[in-house]
């Protein structure tokens, strides 16, 4: 199935741990040069790139001869900080023989959470793609606490894809894409259903986390998002380009929904960290479905400690969470008008993006 490409201009690209990690443990310098010469190509056709990679943790392992992914936080952090020199040193060097710069962007969930910093990241990477620059986008491991629960930077490529506004995602492993039960991979996916993310594994590799699980999370958040999202195989030939000219071709292609969230309800449904839940009664959720604010006579309980501003998730009793929104009062002060009246709406309809 044939996708139109004449609007993939900017693209991000993910590219995995185990693709960087050669079997002798030592950086691959053959695949970083294949990749950075396939961006530089699509760079001279006029598209916008931004790289997601994984790998610093692994090479500061192979540096400091760690055989297995360490446990402790702290030696996760160190092998961050002397792998990160590693994966820039190369990028900067492969990237300079093709005549192009690429500069270092270490982000943070908390650069996510917070909406000024959030607006701040999306300003610099615009400005770095504006001066024909690479952004080389890592979580910064070395100080943060939270690495380890999304795996592989699968999330944070999500997480940046709509962040810039990107037309299209691209996941690179070791793998051809999602497999079904005989083992064939599936070329098109329209909607990540229970039945799919069946088909997925966890990663048993001893240098990196997540896997084709996290993988399905990160497409789901740009597919609902509006944007396609493509799991290929980044050791074949000239993958970057044949994904980015007609995604699907190899691997497996993700659809986007057909209505794209705005800019902000992006940042609410996906980037915002929830601090809280607010559980609501049956006829508040047909309410939210509706299209109806948040209204303080339909709140059962609550849960967590938030301020007004912060982003909230919201289900109904006895539910899995079903929405998110942006709330107006604290959760101590909701906590004590809850099921009564109350002079303003605890999430206005503007400020709520709806799951299911």
């Amino acid at each position: 199935m044939k996708q139109s490409t004449q609007n993939y201009k900017r693209v991000v690209i993910k590219i995995g741990s185990s693709l960087l990690y050669s079997s002798d443990h030592e950086l691959d310098a053959e695949v970083v040069s294949s990749i950075t010469e396939q961006i530089a190509d699509l760079v001279k056709e006029g598209k916008e790139i931004i790289i997601v990679s994984s790998g610093a943790i692994a090479l500061g392992m192979s540096v400091l001869k760690l055989s297995e992914r360490p446990k402790e936080l702290s030696f996760l952090q160190a092998a961050a900080a002397v792998g990160q020199h590693e994966l820039m040193d190369a990028y900067r060097k492969f990237f300079k023989q093709k005549g192009l710069t690429c500069a270092q962007v270490l982000l943070t969930w908390e650069d996510f959470s917070d909406r000024k910093r959030y607006l701040n990241a999306k300003n610099t990477l615009a400005t770095l793609l504006k001066l024909k620059s690479i952004p080389v986008i890592n979580e910064n491991d070395t100080v943060s606490t939270e690495e380890i629960k999304f795996g592989d930077n699968d999330r944070l490529s999500a997480l940046v894809a709509t962040l810039v506004g990107a037309d299209l995602l691209i996941m690179l492993s070791d793998v051809d894409g999602l497999l079904d039960k005989q083992k064939q991979v599936i070329k098109i996916v329209d909607g990540i259903t229970a039945q799919v993310k069946s088909l997925a594994s966890t990663s048993r590799k001893k240098t990196c986390v997540g896997g084709m699980i996290t993988k399905l999370d990160a497409a789901r958040i740009v597919t609902d998002s509006g944007i396609p999202c493509v799991i290929s195989n980044g050791r074949k030939k000239g993958i970057i380009v044949s994904g980015v000219r007609e995604p699907g071709f190899e691997g497996t292609l993700f659809l986007p929904k057909g209505v794209s969230l705005a800019a902000r309800k992006r940042w609410i449904a996906f980037s915002a960290k929830p601090k809280g839940r607010i559980i609501v009664d049956d006829g508040a959720r047909k309410a939210l479905l509706n299209k109806k604010s948040l209204l303080s006579v339909g709140v059962l309980g609550v849960e967590g400690d938030f301020n007004a501003g912060d982003i909230a998730g919201i289900r109904a009793s006895h539910h899995e969470e079903f929405a998110r929104g942006k709330v107006t009062i604290s959760s101590k002060e909701l906590d004590k008008v809850k099921g009564s009246r109350f002079e303003k709406e605890i999430i206005h309809r503007d400020n709520i993006v709806i799951w299911a």
